[in-house]
């Protein structure tokens, strides 16, 4: 693992770190190391809605939707009326 150090960061930078970092649970190390890797993560790396949904309330299990059968043919959308 590498050390890096941080000259010169505002006092209002730090503050502001050190209340995200309490808000979050974690330190103000391990909260620079979260922000850090988020900042640097590729696009793909990133849960999309569905899974970020999913993984926040999954837990609490689903719904069954009792759906009509489709008794007409789907039609595309008027626009111009």
């Amino acid at each position: 693992m590498a050390a890096v150090s941080i000259r010169d960061l505002d006092d209002g930078v730090r503050e502001r770190l050190r209340v995200r970092a309490a808000r979050h649970g974690r330190s103000m190390e391990a909260e620079i190391r979260a922000i850090l890797a988020e900042a640097v993560s590729e696009p793909e790396d990133a849960a999309g809605l569905a899974q970020t949904l999913l993984a926040r309330f999954g837990a609490l299990g689903g719904v069954d939707l009792q759906l009509p059968v489709r008794t007409q043919a789907p039609r595309a959308a008027d626009l111009f009326t």
